[in-house]
């Protein structure tokens, strides 16, 4: 069994009179370890696939699976315990809570899952000596780098050890130096814990070190290419 599989899926938004097909019969599977990226420009519905594989949105038709669960007929009340237990999200913005520690961002998704403290808290110190991030752990993200903030994300996005971490737009606010460096720690993590990556992107960075790229056109597949490690 596939860990995603889109099956005809579509996704139409309508704004008044006006009908926008974000996503058009789009038919797709993942095997867990991929390491994969959405690629096309703004307006391709890279950002609609990413959310429709993470509960965050849904098909008009079309359904999608995730571990073998059809996320198109669970409740909102299911689908929110699912995403918390099954799916790691690293935001283009970050979405850190400001007034939280570093380390308490990373553990906010162990919180919610209600793992004890002193557990949460040796589990994302030992992301943060992985990603490189230890000794800031009392910071808040105001006193954080662009890359420390998304590094402090990736620990919240692991820590809780998804089956799949979705990523959207994870370099746009980076520098080059910094976007290279994160992009080859999320390779890393792909290949020693063999951590399902799956991204959306328009950055060639990320496109060059994708091991899948998905290339969506007005919302259509255009192509779907693997390359060879």
């Amino acid at each position: 069994m596939s860990l995603i599989e889109l099956k005809n899926v579509s996704r139409i938004y309508r704004l008044g009179n006006q009908e926008i097909r974000a996503l058009t019969d789009v038919s797709l599977t993942f095997e867990a370890g991929e390491f994969a990226v959405f690629a096309g420009p703004s307006g391709s519905g890279k950002t609609t696939a990413l959310n429709l594989i993470g509960c965050l949105d849904h098909p008009t038709s079309g359904q999608v699976f995730v571990n073998g669960v059809n996320l198109g007929a669970a409740s909102k009340r299911v689908l929110a315990d699912f995403r918390l237990q099954n799916i790691g999200f690293i935001f283009q913005s970050y979405n850190l809570i400001p007034v939280l520690t570093a380390a308490e961002n990373a553990e906010f998704t162990l919180m919610l899952q209600k793992v004890p403290k002193s557990e949460r808290r040796a589990k994302v110190l030992k992301l943060f000596v992985e990603l490189g991030i230890d000794g800031l752990e009392d910071r808040r993200p105001a006193d954080l780098s662009g890359g420390q903030q998304q590094r402090v994300a990736i620990a919240r996005a692991m820590a809780a050890e998804p089956h799949v971490i979705l990523a959207d737009e994870p370099t746009a606010n980076l520098d080059s130096h910094t976007a290279e460096e994160l992009l080859e720690l999320m390779r890393r993590l792909n290949r020693e814990q063999g951590t399902t990556f799956i991204f959306s992107s328009h950055d060639d960075r990320v496109i060059t070190q994708a091991r899948r790229v998905i290339h969506l056109h007005d919302g259509c597949l255009a192509d779907d290419v693997t390359i060879s490690s």
